[in-house]
């Protein structure tokens, strides 16, 4: 039985006791006629509790039992309503009614907890807390992908997009439709996405902004997507360049946010009460006690995903080893080249030639080393979005690079295979970054500059 389905049961009964006391009262007066209705009342309550139970726990409670049992007394009563005496009648109907609130008091409580991703390639960030809640064996876990509009230029949504079948086989998908948040209440669910219409490239659908999951669940968790620089809390400077992270839907309306370490939870909690008091939010914005219960540093599942990937284990599609293995046998060099969108947007033509620079060094160095290209996610989307000039150029860099089949081309969700995978890192700096360097291997940063 779920915990909000019990709360429903116990907050009849406590009618029910409401009513019995009531019922003495108008015994007293002689009030048959309304002891009656009321004794009905109850019958119905008592008949759709149980028959609740049953759908949820199946026939043969002792808590069924018992409100059979009320049953019978309610009619007991009703056929002596006019010889009965008020106190006997309420105690009658309270001793067998304490029996059935006891039993429901002691049905065991299952939790549902409910995962919703919206990128397949951010699900890293929410994987191992799934992987923890479904070995538990009495919680319900559920994967529940949802899908996102890309923004368009002046706020507009543009295209929608599901992703639910790119997770791994072995995470079952529940598909959103089938999933009624109304009506089932998951005990806890948990997001990756902060922004709801904050996001400039990418807008989940509005039953699924923070405000609104938030109105169907006891526990509404954030655990970031990304994973940034560790920053001293008095390093003001650098924190000046992620503060906006830390108020944002997600932060403001979860009841738990999850960041990758204590000294990141204290620069959230610093930041997210300057940013309240700016807004002239008061209240549980402020209050660091309370912040401090609801933000905290206990690590980032995406370091637990890589730590917990082998290379041997990995599935590398064919077309890839075509281009790894060598005639004999052994492998290439492979190296991770990671660009991001923050580079691309400030450097915009400058970071087309150096990638194209890249390029040719690499296709010249085929033979000893393979370049495994993988760009952000969403950086098509941001450049349709907000660069829409630079789209015909792009998409003809990433063209020629997949047609010449002289490196791999690497856009599906699985970044955690790139990173295991992978003999060294290159490319610009982003949260990718403090992935890799928990490999141990080697990390250089590109400098768009050098051509």
């Amino acid at each position: 039985m779920r915990k909000f389905h019990k709360q429903q049961i116990l907050e009849v009964i406590g009618s029910l006791h409401t009513i019995h006391r009531h019922c003495k009262d108008q015994l007293s007066r002689k009030a048959y006629s309304v002891v009656q209705n009321l004794l009905t009342d109850c019958q119905d309550a008592a008949i759709k509790i149980g028959e609740l139970i049953e759908q949820l726990e199946g026939e043969g409670t002792e808590a069924v039992t018992r409100l059979e049992q009320y049953c019978e007394r309610l009619y007991q009563v009703n056929l002596q309503i006019e010889e009965i005496l008020p106190h006997k009648a309420y105690k009658y109907l309270e001793e067998i009614l304490l029996k059935a609130e006891n039993a429901v008091s002691h049905m065991p409580v299952r939790k549902e907890v409910v995962f919703m991703p919206y990128k397949a390639s951010m699900w890293d960030s929410l994987e191992s807390v799934y992987l923890a809640a479904r070995e538990d064996e009495d919680c319900d876990a559920y994967v529940i992908p949802i899908p996102y509009y890309d923004k368009m230029s002046g706020d507009s949504l543009g295209e929608l997009h599901y992703e639910g079948n790119e997770y791994p086989a072995d995470i079952e998908i529940t598909y959103y439709e089938d999933y009624n948040l109304e009506e089932r209440r998951p005990d806890a669910i948990y997001i990756h996405n902060p922004y709801d219409r904050c996001n400039i490239v990418t807008c989940v659908p509005e039953r699924y902004f923070c405000s609104n999951l938030k109105k169907h669940t006891d526990c509404l968790v954030y655990i970031p997507y990304f994973i940034l620089d560790e920053i001293e809390p008095d390093n003001q400077a650098v924190i000046d360049n992620m503060k906006h992270f830390c108020f944002l839907p997600g932060t403001i309306w979860a009841d738990k946010v999850i960041v990758q370490s204590e000294k990141m939870r204290q620069i959230y909690i610093n930041e997210y009460i300057k940013a309240a008091k700016e807004m002239g939010l008061t209240g549980e914005h402020t209050d660091r006690k309370r912040l401090e219960q609801k933000i905290l540093g206990l690590g980032s599942p995406k370091l637990d995903k890589v730590h917990n990937t082998r290379r041997e284990s990995l599935d590398i599609p064919e077309s890839w080893r075509k281009v790894i293995e060598r005639p004999d046998g052994t492998w290439k060099k492979i190296i991770f080249y990671n660009t991001s969108i923050g580079a691309l947007l400030k450097n915009e033509e400058k970071m087309l030639e150096k990638m194209k620079a890249v390029f040719q060094i690499f296709k010249y160095q085929q033979e000893e080393v393979v370049l495994l290209w993988r760009p952000h996610p969403l950086l098509e989307n941001t450049i349709n979005s907000m660069k829409p000039q630079m789209q015909e150029a792009y998409g003809k860099l990433v063209r020629a690079y997949r047609e010449e089949g002289w490196g791999i081309y690497d856009d599906t969700a699985d970044l955690d295979r790139a990173v295991v995978l992978s003999d060294a890192y290159y490319g610009d700096t982003s949260s990718v970054v403090q992935v890799y360097q928990e490999t141990g291997k080697p990390v250089m940063i590109q400098n768009v500059e050098i051509v």
